[in-house]
């Protein structure tokens, strides 16, 4: 008999949507092309109200209510009046959040999902996906090895390139690319019990450099002496080369005294940040990076495969136990549950905004984030977390424009791109 649902991979996105399946009390298996108990690679970061929504705060690593960015010189004085600036740093372009950022432990992360996986009875298939049949009642995946696979509905969660799902070719895909180090430093990188979200200052880089692509530092103290700093680039294409990160990251801690002694772990990141959303038409369903879920706004994903793994599943299970209903007409109704309108249309507004910020040279970026985060902290959380609702989400871009300085303004009315046509998605997504 084939599986309800067959899910190729194995990463948060895949773990995230085959638990939410197994909890509808469907039959689940997955395809892996690696050890599903591998460790993963990468760190995921969530604010900190979006983890206590969904009651997993004890698979925080870290947690910090000191959290900051820093915009240098370009601090708008709105953030001032309304008491963002960051109290005691001396700092004119220092912005308190006052809001907690964590830090997932991801083993720890990993086995609450595997240990779900294995209380469901999901039964695991290691090889590399190869071909896909579809027929009108399920779907059979064929692996590189000769192994057969049936199931009702696929759900490809394999990442940003994903095996089977499709998307339309939009143009030059833009990276967010990182160059990250956990290790001890010769003096504190940041302030004990700080995490600082962007320090966009530029004082080390000279005249002709500050004209190159822009980059931050993500920084934060995971106690015990040791931190974890970050050289960032918001998203480009193509991507800044890790190389450049790097330099520039050593050189950002030498201009302030520090230097690296002990490299404990390196962290390389790259995502796309602009991917257009799949072909909704399609018989196999994405989720996570190969359903374009990554916010192209803010880079972050996680906080959004919790909210929306239990939604995408409970459509799933509707429609598999509808009578008469076939594979393509549930997989129908689950890309509508996962991308329903409101959705797709905030998708195009983020796109357009990113496509937007690629452009700033450092200056001017450096006063678009001075003045987003002097908005009232239900705006700028909600924008960065996707959690506003559509006429809320235009409100306070419209409150970001009106309330921006003029240099800013103009980057965003001036036509340079595909902004347009990005833009004309809002009325046909």
């Amino acid at each position: 008999m084939p599986a309800d649902v067959l899910v190729v991979g194995a990463g948060p996105a895949a773990l995230a949507i085959a638990t939410a399946l197994l909890e509808q009390g469907l039959t689940v298996e997955a395809l892996v092309a690696a050890d599903p108990e591998a460790p993963w690679a990468n760190t995921y970061g969530i604010w900190g109200p979006e983890v206590d929504a969904q009651g997993l705060e004890a698979l925080l690593g870290h947690r910090w209510s000191d959290t900051r960015s820093d915009f240098g010189a370009a601090l708008n004085p709105a953030a001032v009046a309304n008491g963002a600036v960051a109290p005691g740093s001396g700092d004119p372009g220092a912005v308190a959040h006052g809001i907690d950022y964590g830090l997932f432990d991801k083993t720890r992360l990993q086995q609450h999902w595997l240990q779900q996986c294995r209380a469901g009875g999901l039964r695991w298939h290691r090889g590399l996906a190869a071909a896909i049949r579809h027929g009108a009642q399920q779907s059979t995946v064929t692996t590189q090895e000769g192994l057969e696979l049936r199931a009702r509905l696929v759900v490809d969660a394999s990442g940003h390139q994903p095996v089977f799902v499709q998307r339309p070719d939009d143009g030059p895909v833009a990276g967010q690319a990182a160059y990250g180090v956990v290790g001890t430093f010769s003096a504190p990188p940041v302030q004990p019990g700080q995490f600082v979200l962007m320090d966009y200052r530029c004082d080390h880089l000279t005249p002709e450099e500050r004209l190159e692509p822009p980059t931050f530092l993500y920084a934060m103290d995971l106690g015990g002496g040791v931190f974890f700093v970050e050289e960032t680039s918001l998203a480009l294409a193509p991507p800044v080369p890790y190389d450049t990160l790097k330099e520039r990251l050593l050189r950002r801690l030498a201009h302030r005294g520090v230097q690296v002694l002990e490299v404990q772990h390196e962290e390389f990141c790259l995502f796309p940040m602009n991917l257009p959303l799949p072909d909704l038409g399609q018989q196999v369903v994405g989720f996570g990076g190969a359903a374009s879920m990554v916010h192209p706004a803010s880079g972050y994903m996680v906080g959004s495969l919790l909210r929306r793994a239990p939604e995408l599943a409970a459509a799933i299970a509707t429609g598999l136990r509808t009578p008469g209903l076939d594979s393509a007409s549930v997989a129908g109704l689950a890309w509508a549950a996962l991308w329903p309108l409101e959705l797709r249309r905030k998708h195009a507004l983020y796109r357009f905004g990113l496509e937007k910020l690629m452009r700033f040279p450092e200056a001017q970026l450096r006063a678009f984030f001075a003045n987003f985060f002097a908005m009232p902290t239900a705006q700028w959380y909600g924008f960065l977390t996707n959690t506003l609702p559509l006429p809320q989400l235009i409100a306070a871009m419209l409150r970001l424009f009106v309330t921006a300085p003029w240099g800013v303004r103009w980057g965003l009315l001036e036509p340079r791109g595909r902004e347009l046509a990005l833009l004309s998605r809002l009325l046909w997504p």
